[in-house]
């Protein structure tokens, strides 16, 4: 099981420094990758980074540890651009970008992107479609319902051939039937925003729409999500362990939560990493 961590955007704010000491400690620590978050617009959010922006300057103060946006609401952004920013990020990376989309929840911010929130898991699919194509192909023809690419391609291509979309679901559990077969149709894999009881069942259907696709059920990752700061390791060394036993492949920590400073969350992150090499 791959073992990351979230870059605690929220608390660090706008301090940049912090959120590039955190970045580089959690890559020299070998943390296998790095979650961004994503909000765009919403009321009282808060500071929080565009997310691709975020981590194109993180890469550049980065060597190995993979990025991942979890996750940038797909359908409210035009696809070529988020193509080519992906593909951008990838370069300059040296193929460390894992891509996570979703459909979002919120009207609102639909409404001030332009974009109609009511076709958001139909074109979600679409999109997937065309980027993968413009990934790997120099010239393109597509022809949808809402994108139309005749004889063009973005260059450069990504180092990775396609760049791995993982899809973060939304809406509680059981995850409604339409969304389980994006993952196991269209994803490279999901991020796991639900109780952990519904992890293997969940596995399960998807497996079986991936088969149904023509796709290996196994190339399909899971990743949970846990707190560490303010926790006895025991307690939450007990949720790694559990986490692995429903099959996840990915893992991400938290150090949010626990009102840290920056130099407590490093002191977190540090922490963490002696309590999992000691175990």
């Amino acid at each position: 099981m791959r073992i990351g961590i979230s870059l605690p955007v929220r608390e660090l704010q706008n301090d940049m420094t912090a959120i590039r000491d955190f970045a580089q400690t959690a890559d020299e620590l070998g943390f296998t990758h790095l979650r961004v978050p994503e909000l765009l617009i919403r009321p009282g959010s808060g500071e929080l980074h565009e997310s691709l922006t975020l981590l194109s300057w993180v890469a550049a103060h980065t060597t190995n540890i993979e990025l991942v946006p979890s996750v940038i609401i797909l359908p409210a952004r035009q696809t070529v651009m988020v193509a080519k920013q992906a593909a951008t990020i990838d370069v300059l990376s040296g193929g460390r970008l894992r891509l996570g989309v979703g459909v979002g929840g919120n009207a609102e911010e639909y409404v001030a992107l332009g974009q109609d929130f009511h076709t958001r898991g139909r074109r979600c699919e679409e999109q997937l479609e065309l980027l993968r194509l413009l990934w790997t192909q120099e010239s393109v023809d597509f022809e949808g319902r809402w994108d139309r690419v005749e004889g063009a391609g973005i260059n450069p291509l990504p180092v990775q051939r396609p760049i791995p979309v993982w899809i973060g679901p939304g809406g509680g559990a059981p995850l409604a039937d339409r969304m389980v077969r994006r993952i196991g149709r269209l994803s490279d894999g999901w991020f796991a925003i639900v109780p952990r009881e519904h992890v293997a069942s969940t596995q399960e259907a998807v497996a079986r729409h991936a088969e149904e696709a023509g796709r290996d059920p196994a190339s399909i990752g899971v990743e949970g999500a846990i707190g560490v700061a303010g926790r006895e390791p025991s307690e939450w060394l007990a949720d790694v362990d559990a986490w692995e036993s429903v099959g996840a492949t990915h893992l991400c920590l938290r150090t949010l939560g626990a009102d840290l400073d920056a130099p407590g969350h490093l002191a977190a992150l540090r922490e963490a990493r002696e309590v999992l090499d000691s175990r």
